[in-house]
């Protein structure tokens, strides 16, 4: 078997190839290149865990945590348009997914609204109404079963001995 070395700029030129935004497959890569499949495979997985390629998901949001979310938006907010296009091609990500994440971090902390577009504080009496319809429900959930029951007592007892007539 013949060993073959490559430079640094060819590692760094495929790798390059295989994130984004080429995205490139191995297989393609390899066939156009001259390089192994294996090879290709073992420098993409290095670069992997480096962290200086990612993988390429159809669900591009799902695959960052909350955390890591906060941080790109952080990373990402002292810089211009130009700097952010190239910080996104590096992650793998898109400006809008950015700005999408940077409106829900705002958004995070600000009070709830409803439908009337009320503000709704989240204070104690808040809390003590909510407690007291929820008791209210159970007790009203309670008296329903307890009438079914009952209904349902008086066709069986109905069915067994018939109707009175006296009523």
């Amino acid at each position: 078997m013949k060993w073959i070395r490559y430079t640094a700029e060819q590692r760094q030129w495929a790798i390059a190839q295989m994130g984004p935004p080429s995205n490139r497959r191995i297989r393609a890569l390899a066939l156009s290149s001259g390089i192994t499949e294996v090879t290709l495979r073992t420098w993409r997985n290095a670069a992997l865990i480096e962290g200086s390629l990612v993988r390429k998901d159809s669900g591009q949001s799902e695959r960052w945590s909350g955390p890591e979310k906060f941080r790109i938006v952080l990373e990402s907010a002292p810089m211009n348009e130009a700097e952010l296009s190239e910080y996104c091609r590096r992650k793998g990500l898109l400006p809008a997914q950015i700005q999408q994440w940077r409106l829900a971090c705002e958004q995070a902390n600000a009070p709830t609204t409803t439908a009337q577009g009320v503000v709704k504080p989240d204070s104690g009496m808040a809390r003590q109404r909510i407690k007291m319809l929820e008791r209210e429900l159970r007790r009203k959930d309670a008296a329903l079963a307890e009438t079914a029951a009952l209904l349902v007592l008086r066709k069986k007892a109905e069915a067994i001995w018939g109707k009175d007539e006296d009523e």
